[in-house]
């Protein structure tokens, strides 16, 4: 069924929201704290007291607003009645952490400390950390009593949900077997919390006290990842919920390159899975650079977007825009990686950010040069074939890491070498067994003998989205403990993942992006990530650069315009980049793959 056009997508009465808890979701990049931010703007003019929040910590919340926040809410000058709180995950789990560990200081072993503290380190901890945050603030009404309406940007995932509603979780079995709980681990000592959980847990499923918007751009994989997150929540309970398409082009001015970009915004939507036309829809216009300040945010609602409103109308010379300062493009990497061989080449960053093309190019690419070349993904949602699209050679082999076996085949692993459990221990351990993160410790075995083959062949994997990676990453020093619960060796091609990781003969991580506020920001962060495990990415890859075309489109111009700043940032942090242009067709197929990797029409050898 589909969506509407671009042109038929209404705006949304940004000022008018029955529910007293707003909830903003979507993938990186999509613009969902603009979008709640706009929303929290025009509820406060319209005489509403409202407090936005922000758990989120690559969330550019306090840029947009132009003011610094922190834990207390803090009054935003020049909007009345809008106050502004940034609740920091990371130090929240670094207290969680302290008060989990803290009473067993001084009675258990050194090294029993070592390892729950070990285990308390990694994505689920600061996913329940977070959650800590909202539940503090949805359960203490004393706190938020002086606002008509608390607006979260970043809801709490169908992940977190689903660890919370592990019975096991509320049990003693985690303090009593730590040995035994891989994703429970940072759930230990919560049992003092789950009164206000629970609590939580029904404001979030109430209609009457809770709205969830999902936030998505009118491209394929943000709408499916929009609809994956409806489904997990409303399968949770949280059915209450809403769709804001953000960036929608509805005028392409007889420009080309504006004109394919409308066509494959209406394409998408069209296209979107059946499950979003059930919610309520709305459209917001793509708006020409970043948009910072109050004053900006007040014209986002009335739809005054254009790039006159903004004072950013764009280099006025055809083509103008289109210095990206010499940057190399895709096909220079294909020429590198040529010449190196064998080993594994790792697309990395947040998702929407086109890991998945980059990963396919290069894979295709490789193949037509002769190598023997292995694409496969970590992703659960794994869009290699549809960005495959029929493009083959013979030298090239696909495949997918399948989180349901790789699951089914670690947990047989595990209960058999847990025949010492009695009847309740074995239960709770099966139980574990069906948690969000056991799925990601059976991917990781996988992970870890994809990087194995590369020995002998090139591979090229395509990562999932930035926090998934990095918990792959971060197992790679914490598996052993993990596995012992079932077996007591550890593999080759795990023990030595780190040390290859480690290798820039071996390893080529390249970190991919857009030029844009948030995916930079996120890029940062993974790269930063990836040095404290020791690992150096070997360059990043801008993904489907505006400032690469010849638009006249005065929003395009401009949008190529608010790019130059973001380049210039990915170069000061990388040590090496390419640039790819943005694709009047998607980038799928063989030409689109071709196009990309600017190898032209190379047949296959």
């Amino acid at each position: 069924m589909g969506l509407p056009g671009p042109g038929s997508l209404a705006p949304p009465d940004w000022g008018s929201w029955d529910s007293r808890y707003l909830f903003f979701t979507g993938k990186g990049g999509v613009g969902k704290t603009t979008i709640s931010v706009a929303v929290a703007v025009a509820l406060a003019d319209s005489g509403r007291r409202t407090l936005i929040l922000c758990t989120d910590p690559a969330s550019n919340l306090a840029d947009v607003l132009g003011v610094a926040a922190g834990a207390d809410p803090t009054p935003v000058p020049g909007v009345a009645r809008l106050s502004i709180a940034n609740l920091d995950p990371e130090a929240a789990a670094a207290a969680f952490r302290e008060r989990v560990v803290s009473p067993y200081r001084g009675i258990l072993p050194e090294t029993a400390i070592t390892g729950i503290e070990e285990q308390l380190f990694g994505a689920c901890t600061v996913e329940i950390a977070a959650f800590n945050e909202f539940t503090a603030v949805l359960t203490a009404p004393p706190g938020t009593v002086a606002y008509d309406h608390v607006i979260f940007d970043t809801a709490p995932t169908g992940h977190t949900l689903r660890l919370l509603s592990l019975p096991s979780a509320w049990s003693g079995y985690v303090e009593a077997h730590p040995e035994g709980a891989s994703c429970l681990g940072p759930l230990a000592g919560l049992d003092q919390r789950r009164e206000q959980y629970a609590d939580a847990v029904r404001t979030l499923s109430d209609p009457t006290l809770t709205t969830l918007v999902l936030v998505s751009r009118a491209e394929e994989s943000a709408l499916r990842e929009a609809a994956r997150a409806s489904g997990e929540l409303a399968a949770l309970g949280v059915a209450n919920q809403r769709l804001i398409v953000n960036g929608l082009l509805g005028d392409h001015a007889g420009d080309a390159v504006a004109l394919a970009f409308a066509l494959r915004q209406a394409k998408a939507l069209a296209g979107a899975p059946a499950q979003l036309s059930a919610l309520a829809v709305a459209g917001v216009p793509l708006m020409a650079g970043d948009l910072t300040g109050v004053d900006a945010l007040r014209r986002l609602a009335r739809g005054a977007g254009g790039p006159s409103a903004h004072g950013a109308g764009g280099p006025s010379a055809h083509g103008a825009q289109s210095d990206t300062g010499g940057l190399p493009g895709l096909d220079e990497l294909v020429d590198e990686l040529d010449g190196v061989g064998n080993g594994v080449v790792m697309t990395m960053g947040k998702g929407g950010v086109g890991k998945t093309t980059v990963a396919a190019a290069l894979a295709l690419a490789l193949a037509e040069r002769g190598h023997d070349v292995t694409l496969s993904t970590t992703d659960p949602a794994a869009h290699i074939v549809d960005a495959l699209a029929g493009a083959a050679h013979e030298r090239l082999v696909v495949e997918r890491i399948d989180p349901a076996a790789e699951i089914a085949r670690y947990a047989e692993e595990v209960l058999s070498g847990a025949k010492w459990l009695d009847d309740e221990g074995r239960a709770l351990l099966e139980e574990d067994l069906r948690s969000p993160c056991t799925e990601e410790i059976a991917v990781f075995r996988a992970f870890a003998r994809a990087v194995d083959a590369a020995r002998e062949r090139v591979v090229v994997l395509d990562t999932a989205p930035t926090g998934h990676t990095l918990l792959l990453l971060d197992a790679a020093q914490s598996y052993q403990r993990e596995v012992q619960r079932g077996q007591t060796d550890v593999s080759a091609d795990v023990s030595e993942l780190l040390t290859r990781l480690r290798d820039p003969a071996f390893a080529r991580l390249l970190v991919v992006t857009l030029a844009e506020s948030t995916p930079v920001q996120e890029a940062e962060r993974l790269q930063a990530d990836l040095r404290r495990a020791g690992i150096e990415p070997f360059g990043w890859v801008i993904s489907a650069s505006l400032t690469a075309t010849d638009t006249r489109h005065p929003t395009l111009r401009a949008r190529a315009s608010a790019e130059h700043a973001h380049i210039e940032r990915v170069e000061q942090a990388a040590s090496r980049v390419w640039l790819t242009a943005w694709q009047p067709e998607p980038p799928i197929g063989p030409r689109g793959l071709h196009e990309l990797a600017g190898t032209g029409t190379a047949a296959a050898a």
